[in-house]
């Protein structure tokens, strides 16, 4: 029998394009050697250029799905994506207690490419005292970092949500102008700072694949530092070589893999 390979649970929203949400998760995953696992918090009525409604699922059916899962299959890494509600965002917090050991992922969509807003103020503020004291690594834009921190600043944006509990906060500049797009790793140890060329045009699902190829590198047993490096890497190239389905955003290609198993 051939190894098992680690385990990435995706805890997220169904995207029929296949761009962003489960299936983006799921193609980085397993492009990076990874076996994905999810649990759907909400169907989603979406086109390449924009989200048009959320249909979250109930909490009874969220929570029987993770207890047959968890209870089966050795979860190696946990990455949250939409959320859909504020009660799937609390049954996702206490989910996350039953396995404080496992390193989580959390890409706190607020808003879809489109502008259509996925958040509200509720649920945001659950996201700031539910979720941020339990995941290991955060990783909004520059437009979510100011909305969960209410402040404008990336630094004290960042210094806000490291005192909510979060112990990694990685802030993208994708939202940002410029040649270059800017992203900040803040930490107890500083911030360390990366910078990619501008792609043209604009992409689905690129923090969903973002997060996603993190969570898959933390699951092979790399470190955090190493990372946030290789999955910005992999967000990148994976970009580079996006491709249109639509009449809207390009979808990005990781199918192209760089498994390390």
């Amino acid at each position: 029998m051939s190894m098992t390979p680690p385990i990435v649970l995706s805890i997220a929203g169904h995207d029929p394009t296949g761009g962003a949400g489960l299936q983006a998760d799921s193609e980085a995953i397993t492009a990076l050697g990874c076996h994905a696992c999810s649990l759907v918090t909400c169907l989603t009525a979406q086109d390449t250029s924009d989200v048009h409604d959320v249909f979250p699922q109930s909490v009874g059916h969220f929570l029987e799905q993770a207890n047959r899962l968890m209870a089966d299959v050795n979860v190696g890494v946990i990455k949250i994506g939409l959320l859909g509600s504020v009660e799937i965002a609390l049954a996702v917090s206490s989910l996350l207690d039953l396995y404080p050991h496992l390193p989580v992922v959390l890409d706190p969509i607020l808003s879809a490419g489109g502008g259509h807003s996925l958040s509200t103020t509720n649920l945001e503020e659950v996201m700031r005292k539910e979720l941020l004291p339990r995941v290991t690594l955060i990783t909004p834009n520059t437009l979510e970092a100011r909305r969960l921190s209410g402040l404008q600043g990336l630094e004290e944006s960042s210094e806000r949500m490291l005192q909510m509990g979060v112990p990694n906060v990685l802030i993208t500049g994708t939202h940002d102008e410029g040649v270059d797009v800017i992203n900040r790793w803040f930490s107890k140890e500083g911030v360390i700072k990366s910078t990619w060329p501008r792609l043209p045009g604009n992409f689905h699902g690129s923090g969903c694949t973002l997060a996603s190829s993190i969570a898959s590198y933390l699951a092979l047993g790399k470190s955090m530092s190493f990372s946030i490096a290789e999955g910005q890497s992999f967000t990148w190239e994976s970009l580079r070589k996006g491709f249109p389905i639509g009449k809207g955003q390009l979808i990005p290609r990781r199918s192209f893999g760089r498994g390390l198993i």
